[in-house]
């Protein structure tokens, strides 16, 4: 099976990624008794080894994990099965079915209750696939999960809104701050909800792209945040005994889910346990011999106190969340008093690099753009280390087209062009309800009453994070000669 983690991962090192390269190393001990004349060591078939002692020992199976993968300064490779041993769908159905499950430390855990946040992207791809319209495809999701054994069943528009006011408010700040000091690495900000483009940049490019790229955290991980310590909480629950799953489009998200950065040694659980996607969840449906349209319907949860009703929703702008798009208009009036400027965008050297301007008396003032696929993020990299990059804010995404384009969405049928598709999912998004973050009576009341306000020190540290550069080890093994 061919890797389905972002190109930004995959083209970092051309030769890791069929295999665990020899850059991939986990060394393993062997414990052994000193010998003065030395010890022979023969190795069966079976995997046994004997120092010459009479006694035989059973070689250990190295497993390396999503921890260990992001704690290295290698690359990430294509073999899923050693990466994502606690982040598979075999592991969400042996949850569902002991109501237990082994955390990052080892530590097996009693799961009292199952929350699944769902994303709009890899909804839309199953719409698509099952040939259903986004609400159908919305009901039948939640009642498949039901049926699994879901206690909860979430929409993640709240944490989409929160990530994208949080964006707004950033960028601002690193604008007048830049205007402060113009020697400051404040701008380009460059936006952080892709975890493929971060890891890429964190093993890449290391200290010098890290102050350009936004502290707030992605939706997938604002919402752990508020399901494990708000949501556990308020239901007298303890944390860790909540079992937290999320619904996106690309396997790069499991990787951001098993950072050590989004672990709680307070609270000893990651904010999201478990990231399933588009294609698992079609895998999971063949294997039961079940198809999505003939599921039972139910709906979305909706367990906070306003009650303003649970649905999928887009955000104005790209099929990524559109940051670009919310980020622009935010700062046209706040910073210029410039409401509702005109969104054109100017498509450069293909359509997955494209910008967009604001002009105030006859001067540029604003400068966005969209970088989708590893060619335009190397090109923007490179206008960045040359000094030459001309805007104020860039949306990155690993994936080309982005998010719906996500490399664990359903992949096209028979006769239908990955193009085509892409097409129909734009359209999809497109017809979701927008949702509108700061009309948001929830995100108003966590503001309030979870976050003890807007710019609060437990705002900063639930809605923001950082990143860190890792560094190569030359080491024997892995130099390349």
């Amino acid at each position: 099976m061919a890797s389905r983690f972002s190109g930004a991962l995959q083209l970092t090192d051309l030769d890791d990624f069929i295999t665990p390269s020899q850059e991939c190393i986990k060394p393993v001990k062997i414990e052994k008794t000193k010998s003065k004349t030395g010890a022979k060591i023969k190795i069966g078939e079976d995997g046994y080894f004997d120092l010459s002692t009479g006694k035989e020992q059973k070689l250990q199976k190295v497993e390396i994990t999503l921890a260990d993968c992001l704690a290295c300064s290698g690359c990430i490779t294509s073999a899923e099965s050693v990466l994502v041993t606690r982040q598979s769908q075999e592991e969400l159905l042996k949850v569902f079915s002991d109501r237990k499950y082994t955390d990052t430390r080892g530590v097996t855990r009693d799961v009292t209750l199952v929350v699944i946040s769902i994303s709009a992207q890899p909804l839309l791809s199953l719409a698509a696939r099952y040939k259903l319209d986004p609400e159908e495809a919305t009901r039948k999701l939640v009642g498949y999960f039901k049926s699994l054994g879901a206690d909860l069943v979430l929409d993640m528009t709240v944490a989409e809104d929160l990530s994208l006011l949080e964006a707004q408010q950033e960028f601002v700040q690193r604008y007048q701050n830049q205007q402060q000091d113009p020697s400051a690495k404040q701008l380009p900000m460059l936006a952080s909800s892709c975890p493929g483009w971060v890891c890429y940049a964190e093993k890449t490019h290391g200290n010098f792209i890290l102050p350009y790229i936004s502290s707030t955290k992605s939706p997938q991980q604002i919402m752990g945040s508020l399901v494990k310590q708000h949501l556990a909480i308020k239901r007298e629950l303890n944390p860790s005994e909540v079992y937290h799953v999320t619904f996106m489009p690309c396997y790069d998200k499991k990787l951001e889910a098993s950072r050590e950065d989004f672990y709680s040694e307070i609270l000893n659980c990651h904010d999201v346990d478990c990231v399933i996607t588009a294609i698992e969840l079609e895998q999971m449906l063949e294997n039961s011999g079940r198809c999505l349209s003939e599921v039972a319907d139910a709906d979305l949860d909706w367990p906070w106190d306003e009650s303003q009703g649970a649905a999928v929703r887009s955000h104005a702008g790209s099929g990524s969340g559109g940051y670009a798009d919310n980020v622009f208009l935010y700062a046209a009036e706040h910073l210029f008093g410039e409401t509702n400027p005109p969104l054109v965008y100017k498509n450069l050297r293909n359509p997955d690099f494209r910008e967009v301007t604001l002009e105030k008396d006859g001067r540029e003032v604003l400068k966005f753009a969209i970088a989708n696929g590893f060619r335009n993020i190397q090109n923007l990299v490179q206008k960045l280390k040359r000094g030459k990059s001309p805007y104020h804010y860039v949306e990155v995404m690993a994936c080309p087209s982005g998010c719906l384009n996500g490399g664990a969405q359903v992949r096209p049928v028979q006769g239908e062009s990955g193009r085509e598709l892409v097409t129909q999912l734009h359209a999809l998004y497109g017809g979701l309800p927008v949702a509108r973050p700061a009309q948001n009576k929830l995100v108003k009341q966590l503001y309030s009453d979870w976050l003890d306000g807007r710019d609060s020190d437990k705002a900063k540290a639930l809605l923001h994070t950082a990143y860190h550069a890792l560094e190569k080890n030359d080491i024997a093994l892995n130099i390349k000669w």
